[in-house]
């Protein structure tokens, strides 16, 4: 026993004092925060340079600006009928003019829209005035007069509201930080001709027919990124709904009182009778983080085992060794040594990750301040009285509210010390079995490179695991996972995705059982493929000198 101690106090410090120890250790914390923090940080990172696309709104859908021009023309339309009727007994002459004092006063107005992306109200009021002025002049009856003036000042009236709502309206394809919208009243020919000088990032035209083609066309000489094109995408998406709500006569408010999200919250009775919150996703990533660590590091750790037999056998060292030291002693050694090795490389990863994620997080994402935080908590907790939070309606910002609850609901009824308990079993009983067979891999050959031929029987259980691994994440109760959690060679990864889920305890022991079983029958078959192979040279092995070995008589 003294000398199994000797091997595991040399091969752990013969290790940890190696330079690619050093290395990986401090290295592979570095990575693990990198891949858990770099795409946060990418995800908050914004294209700063400020883009305008330019709009040719055909369909006079989208520009407000045309859309109220179009208002403002119907407007004017209808008021001229009712002119056309207070001086219908005028002579035919001093109709001709006033009408055409018209047509004159809405090509300017016209004007003022087309030759410009904001409308002038007062340009537009000052031409209502002009045109007023220059019927009345004409008008000598003063009745007449008097209608004409209730008229105008009527036509003013509408049309100044219109010009008013207009201005209140919301983009329907809305600005965002660096990403700015700019209708233009041009042809696609022009605006294609002017481009490089006007300066634009992209023309976006909507055709005519939109409602019926639902497709636009966006040209420029980049490629259109993914969050432009998608930003385009939903903005004109939601204002067509909207036109064919309008259209079939659908109130669109209670087609959204009408929406419905279920939440489904799934609670499980304990055996005491008690309902506790259940939430798979939670279990689901747990199990998979479990079972995926266990397989990496009994791959890792494993291949050590084998390097390090192969490594001392090509030197010729072990001859040295194996002079003092029984085969089996040897081996133990070497395989207890280096699971305390890889036991304290996960141990220092785990710190150091814990200390670089929680520096980085602290100098790149500042922690809110408290009063700022508590300013969004009231938010989020009167949402039941408001109609929308930040375009979120109130109804799913409180399902959103309860499925956040019941996530953190879901974490407080989990397991933690069984999970962690049955980690480390299952991580340590996973590494000495796979460890062992490694060991007699690497005492049967003479380089890495002969390994090949008797590596797939020992992956293809591993491989197996990480397959039906995706099952049990779903299924966690079905025959094949639970098959597969007791047999020795696959419950290490198996069980671990199982636990999160809760498992019976005699299952549990049931597993745990049998692959301390499974792991003394390999250590004893290794050990009788290790004390003959560890002074073989120069001789191929195959199955059936393995086999041989085996049979020898100690």
């Amino acid at each position: 026993m003294n000398k199994i101690i000797l091997i595991i106090k040399r091969e752990y410090l013969y290790r940890v004092k190696k330079k690619t120890f050093i290395i990986m250790t401090l290295i592979g914390p570095v990575l693990f925060a990198a891949l858990m923090i770099l795409p946060a940080w990418i995800a908050q990172l914004e294209d700063t340079e400020e883009k305008t696309i330019a709009v040719i709104d055909n369909s006079q859908i989208f520009d407000k600006t045309k859309f109220t021009k179009t208002a403002v023309n119907i407007v004017i339309e209808k008021h001229r009928k009712s002119i056309n009727k207070i001086i219908s007994n005028e002579k035919l002459g001093t109709k001709n003019v006033i009408n055409s004092i018209i047509d004159n006063s809405k090509k300017s107005i016209n004007s003022v829209f087309d030759n410009n992306t904001i409308i002038d109200k007062t340009k537009i009021n000052n031409l209502l005035d002009s045109t007023q002025t220059s019927i009345s002049q004409i008008i000598s009856n003063r009745k007449t007069a008097h209608s004409l003036d209730t008229t105008f000042q009527h036509q003013k009236f509408t049309v100044n509201l219109i010009l008013s709502r207009s201005s209140h309206l919301k983009k329907k394809l809305a600005d965002t930080d660096y990403l700015k919208f700019k209708f233009i009243n041009s042809s696609y020919e022009k605006a294609k001709t002017d481009f490089v000088e006007s300066g634009y990032f992209g023309l976006l035209l909507i055709p005519e027919n939109v409602l019926k083609s639902n497709k636009v066309q966006y040209y420029s000489e980049k490629d259109i990124t993914l969050g432009i094109k998608s930003h385009i995408s939903n903005s004109i998406e939601k204002e067509i709904e909207r036109q064919k709500f309008k259209s079939e006569g659908i109130d669109e408010n209670v087609l959204k009182s009408i929406k419905t999200n279920i939440n489904v919250q799934s609670i499980k009775w304990t055996e005491d009778g008690e309902e506790k919150g259940n939430g798979p996703e939670i279990k689901m990533i747990i199990g998979y983080l479990n079972g995926f660590l266990i397989y990496l590091f009994i791959f890792m750790f494993g291949a050590q085992v084998m390097r390090g037999v192969i490594e001392e056998k090509t030197s010729r060292i072990i001859e040295v060794i194996i002079s003092s030291v029984k085969p089996f002693q040897l081996m133990m050694g070497k395989i207890i040594g280096i699971a305390f090795v890889g036991l304290t490389q996960f141990l220092l990863w785990v710190i150091l990750t814990i200390m670089i994620i929680t520096g980085v997080k602290s100098a790149v994402f500042p922690e809110k301040d408290a009063s700022q935080i508590k300013a969004q908590t009231e938010l989020i907790s009167t949402a039941g009285s408001m109609q929308n939070i930040q375009g979120i309606d109130a109804v799913d910002a409180e399902q959103s509210m309860s499925e956040i609850e019941n996530i953190f609901g879901s974490i407080e009824n989990i397991n933690f010390g069984i999970i962690l308990g049955s980690f480390l079993f299952f991580f340590i009983g996973g590494y000495l079995l796979y460890a062992a067979l490694f060991a007699a891999i690497g005492s049967a050959v003479d380089s890495e490179a002969d390994t090949q031929q008797f590596m797939l029987p020992i992956t293809i259980p591993l491989i197996l695991a990480i397959i039906v691994m995706m099952n049990a994440i779903q299924t966690p109760d079905s025959p094949i996972a639970f098959w597969f959690s007791i047999i020795p060679f696959t419950s290490p990864v198996i069980m671990m995705v199982r636990i999160p889920f809760g498992v019976p305890y005699w299952q549990l022991f049931l597993s745990m059982g049998l692959l301390i079983i499974t792991f003394i029958g390999a250590t004893w078959v290794a050990a009788k493929i290790y004390r003959t192979g560890i002074l073989m040279y120069g001789k191929k092995t195959t199955y059936k000198e393995l086999w041989k070995w085996l049979r020898y008589k100690s």
